[in-house]
């Protein structure tokens, strides 16, 4: 049977992004329909508002216009993370977005910088990053700025209010044809014999009917968990943090907004600070075994910019993924298809991917079990990846002060992170899995912002630093990266130029 209506149960920002993207099917497919269905009586979750650089693709694959859309949401850039506090108290380091200068002969230049300083180089490895060396400063502007072949690209991504992002998306989708339906789902039908869902039924009575389903319903899961009893893998033993409360604030001091995410971890747990135009956007997430919800706000109020603008916001959660994403004719996107919590900004990152890998699969002819095979092959995978990431910062850590982080220090891992750090320790190699969403400069940041030393390098790096001509395209790396970064302009001045909050 061909798909001649999609339905996307759930608003937000996963359901307004897919919204999005499907209406640009319906150009070449003016018959089909797509109605989301969201009510105004449920709150979305609303704090993920800090994105990373393939954010940008999606926004570009929209022909949304980034000063409009950067105006519209008060949105801010991003150039990395900083980290306060995970290895050792007192610590602090930027995982960029862009790459430890690049590769020279075909090998990783991390490798030629150990080499380098074990012959007496004090520089630090962050000179060679242009982001870390920007965010430092608080500096930013883009590679379309000074357009140099000669010089390395900013790699950026977005700080935005999520809330008002979904809303730009739903001025965007509507006017490409795409029906919202306000009300409260309150039945899912099932075929008897298939099991696909047929529709869904209104709190009013109506009712939706639909080929193809889009579960964005949040964590629940409605049509993925509640209708399809799909099941969900628990990784919290290895990602313990199960509560989150989100406060946003002024900036009452008058700062600049800064062009970087910050996360600093406390007692069982860490705190994010996602600066916009005109507020930042904070929270506090932990662990309810080590922290009442009473003293994780406490800390979180202690320590933030300015006034509060809301109530807490208190979250309940359970990091893992859906057994399934794709079960008969349901796919859930976001907080329905799992959750690793905001540590590296991926969530609003899997809700883009999982779009592209819909739009990528999707026959209108009709679903598959080839489809659902293969979106499930690969997100799987790419949750896996990615879950791995974030347990290494976790599991990096010298901290002995509180029970939290003595857990964490002497947690069980996944054998393919086992893997990745042992190598690390011993020879600096970092092997880049598949297409991973992570890169070599991503875990060598962590690992090393975390104290985990090379031990050694590629032998590769001695015959290749003894041409002279090598030793000075290093050193040509890091003048560049200073060039550039001397010559930006303060992030909050680049802002009022070029996307002044509306």
């Amino acid at each position: 049977m061909g798909i001649e209506r999609i339905v996307i149960v759930g608003g937000g920002t996963a359901g307004w992004m897919a919204a999005a993207a499907l209406s640009r099917l319906r150009t070449g497919h003016r018959d089909l329909e797509i109605v989301l269905v969201e009510s105004e009586q449920i709150g979305t979750v609303g704090v993920g508002e800090a994105t990373i650089p393939p954010f940008k693709d999606f926004n570009r694959l929209l022909e949304i216009d980034e000063r409009e859309m950067m105006a519209f949401v008060q949105g801010g850039f991003k150039l990395g993370i900083q980290f306060v506090d995970w290895g050792q108290v007192g610590d602090s380091y930027i995982h960029p977005f862009g790459n430890y200068g690049y590769e020279i002969d075909g090998l990783s230049f991390h490798h030629l910088w150990h080499h380098y300083q074990a012959r007496g180089d004090n520089r630090p490895i962050q000179v060679f990053n242009l982001e870390t060396m920007a965010a430092y400063f608080g500096r930013f502007m883009r590679t379309e700025d000074y357009q140099r072949d000669d010089l390395p690209p900013v790699n950026y991504a977005y700080h935005i209010d999520a809330t008002t992002y979904a809303r730009f998306l739903r001025g965007y989708a509507e006017k490409r044809g795409v029906v919202r339906r306000e009300g409260k789902v309150a039945d899912v039908t099932l075929d008897g014999e298939t099991g696909h869902v047929t529709g869904i039924t209104m709190e009013d009575g109506e009712r939706v009917p639909g080929d193809l389903f889009v579960d964005c319903s949040g964590f629940r899961g409605l049509l993925i968990e509640q209708a399809l009893e799909t099941g969900y893998e628990d990784w919290s033993h290895y990602l313990p943090c199960n509560r989150a409360v989100a406060l946003p604030c002024a900036r009452e001091d008058g700062s600049p907004p800064l062009p970087y995410t910050r996360a600093t971890a406390h007692s069982a747990g860490w705190q994010w600070q996602v600066p916009l135009q005109r507020r930042n956007g904070n929270g506090h997430v932990y662990c309810s075994a080590f922290m009442e919800d009473q003293q994780a706000l406490d800390i979180l109020v202690g320590n933030i910019a300015g006034k509060p603008q809301a109530d807490p916001n208190f979250l309940r959660f359970t990091t893992g993924r859906r057994k399934k994403f794709w079960n008969r004719n349901v796919v859930a996107l976001g907080l329905a298809a799992g959750f690793m919590e905001p540590l590296e900004s991926t969530s609003i990152h899997l809700i883009n991917t999982g779009i592209t890998k819909l739009v990528a699969l999707l026959s209108l002819d009709g679903v598959t079990q080839a489809q659902e095979d293969a979106f499930n092959r690969l997100t799987g995978k790419e949750y896996d990846r990615i879950r791995d990431f974030l347990i290494l910062h976790y599991k990096a850590t010298e901290r002995t002060d509180s029970d939290f982080w003595n857990h964490c220090r002497t947690m069980d891992v996944p054998g393919s992170l086992a893997e990745k750090i042992g190598l690390f320790r011993a020879t600096g190699q970092i092997f880049r899995e598949d297409d991973e969403l992570f890169t070599e400069t991503s875990w060598a940041a962590v690992m090393m912002g975390q104290r985990i030393a090379m031990g050694g390098h590629n032998p590769m790096a001695e015959s290749i630093a003894a041409d002279p001509r090598v030793r000075g395209e290093f050193d040509e790396i890091e003048r560049s990266v200073r060039f550039v970064a001397e010559r930006m302009p303060a992030h909050g001045d680049y802002l009022r130029q070029y996307c002044p909050a509306a």
